[in-house]
Formats: structure tokens, sequence, C-alpha cells
């Protein structure tokens, strides 16, 4: 059989073919594959395509012949990623905030190139990006590789940190640049966040990375580290609100018992609850890093939950509730 033009290429092309043409659900017999390879104007024979078979095995790509009748079709078996888990990352990238809308429709892009034309069509349904609220801060990748790179290194970082002006523009929130120990990255709230350790304040901080700029790793070694020793991140994103930081404190809270889920998934599975003096409510110990968005929370439960304990934030909640009110 005399070879076509772009014979060179029939692996690649094959390849290709087995990926977008075939699924567990859609197969090709051995013509209507040589048919498919012709419009590249590649030419193969029965015997040669089996050998092309196992050559795509050690790239990774696994073809299964399946006997239908007197006839064999063939199609990939084993890909990279499952069509649920594929729609399942699809919906992550979407709904990432983080991400922004050019990102986002690059990553789809790349993950649908690993299904095939039938399944990305079923893809498509759900790859809608425009609308969402997003980030348009491409530089987001190369902050996290940087961040990334200085905690391997046991350095420093040097950065501006940005917040937003009336004119709608990302501002310097102060003259002068933070330096920080990088201990970690978080993703909480629908935003990444770095954690850090502030040596001038003594305490551990984060930072929101999209709001970060002009990260350069610095020759110092980071501080923190007996700190990071005993440092819980699960605890520090469940006692934060929004990832706004706050006193740590011990809250006595009474709750109705409808709100038992609300609850769980806020604090955790192992918070203490008891059954209240008023039927129907069960009360908690939680430790809470007390901020406005923690009140915030509160508020929006209205009545069906009160804070028992310490006093003192009894009194700061009934405070903020009536300066609220009184804006009215």
């Amino acid at each position: 059989m005399p070879k076509g033009k772009d014979q060179k290429l029939k692996l690649y092309r094959l390849a290709r073919i087995m990926i977008e043409k075939t699924d567990n659900e859609h197969m090709l017999d051995i013509g209507e594959i040589r048919d498919e390879l012709a419009k590249y104007e590649i030419t193969a024979d029965r015997k040669s395509l089996y050998d092309d078979f196992r050559a795509l095995e050690v790239l990774g790509i696994i073809v299964e012949g399946v006997k239908v009748g007197r006839n064999y079709y063939y199609h990939v078996v084993g890909k990279p990623f499952e069509i649920a888990e594929t729609k399942l990352l699809v919906d992550a990238i979407q709904s990432s905030k983080f991400i922004t809308e050019k990102k986002s429709r690059q990553l789809i892009k790349k993950l649908t190139a690993n299904v095939s034309e039938y399944e990305a069509r079923e893809l498509n349904r759900q790859v809608v990006v425009n609308g969402r609220i997003k980030t348009m801060n491409e530089s987001i990748y190369y902050n996290v590789d940087e961040i990334h790179h200085a905690i391997t290194e046991n350095k420093k970082i040097r950065f501006e940190y940005l917040k937003w002006s009336l004119e709608k523009e990302q501002v310097p929130r102060k003259d002068t640049k933070y330096v920080v120990s990088p201990w970690a990255l978080t993703w909480d709230d629908e935003n990444y966040y770095m954690i850090g350790y502030d040596s001038e304040e003594e305490r551990v901080k984060h930072y929101r990375v999209d709001k970060m700029r002009g990260i350069t790793m610095i020759d110092k070694r980071r501080d923190g580290r007996k700190v990071f020793e005993a440092f819980d991140m699960a605890v520090y994103s469940k006692e934060s609100f929004g990832m706004y930081g706050g006193e740590e404190r011990s809250l006595h809270i009474k709750f109705k018992d409808d709100l038992v889920g609300v609850m769980i998934d806020r604090f955790g599975k192992d918070i203490p609850i008891h059954p209240s003096k008023e039927k129907g409510f069960s009360e908690t110990h939680v430790n809470v890093a007390v901020s406005d968005q923690f009140f915030g929370w509160m508020f929006a439960l209205g009545t069906d939950v009160e804070i028992l304990g310490p006093m003192d934030l009894r009194d700061q909640f009934k405070t903020k509730a009536k300066a609220i009110v009184g804006q009215y």
C-alpha cells in the first residue's frame, strides 16, 4: 500500500481520532479508522493499525477491541479522566472566583481535549463562564508559583497589598511594602489565601493572593517556625469568618434545634451539643475569631441564635445591632 502524504503524523492522528471519536458508548471498526486517517491523507492497513495500537499503549492510550457479531470495534479505555470526573473539574473551575474568565476557558479547553466529541457535547451544556464574578488579576498564577518557591527555599517575601479605591482601581494599602514569612496557601470562601507570619506583629496573618502584587523572594530566612509547627490550618479556617481575622474567643451559643446543620457546617462535627433549658433549643461552645463578619453571620440567623457568653461579646453584639437599627 503506497504511503500517504502525511504518513509521519500517522501515530499522532490515530491517537487524536481514537480519543475524539471513541468512548465507552462509541466505537470504530478498522474500516472506519482507515477512513478517518484518509481525511489527513494517511494510509494504513489492518496489520499496521494493530502495531500502532500497541505503540499507543506506550503513550498511555489503551485501545480495546470489542467483538460485535462477526466484526471487531475499537475504542479508547482508561482515559486520564472519566466523564464524571471531567464534569466535576469543569464545575470547580467555573465556580472558582480566583480563576479568571480567560484562564477558565483555557483550562476547560484542555480538559475537553481528553474526552470524545460526544462527551464534549455533554460538557458544553455546563461550560458557561460569562457573567460569573471572577478575579481580574491574571498574575495570580505567577503569585502562587512565587509563594511556593519561597516556601520551598525557606525565604521571606516582599510585596504590595492592594485595595479597591472609589475610582474602581486597585491601589496599595500603604506606602511601604509588606515583608512576610509565607508558610501555606489555602482556598477559603471562594478565594485563594497565603497564610504567613508577620514578624513585626509576631502573629499569623493571611492575605488574598489576587490582591498581592510584585511578589519577590528576599534573602532572609522565614520566621514563625515554632508557631506553625503547632498551627492547625483546618481550625484556623473554621474559626475565621470569610477569612477575616480577630481575637480568638470561646463563645457559649444557644441555637434553635433546626439550625444544628448550620452549626456543624460552620464549626465541624466535633462541637459539643447539649439541650438548652428552652424547649426546641440547644447549646454549644465554639472558638471564634471575633470580627464584624462573625457578628454579621449571627445577625443573619436572627432570633434563632443567641450569644449566652461571655457577657462582653453579648453586649458588643447588642450594641452593633442597636447601631444598625438606629441607622434606619
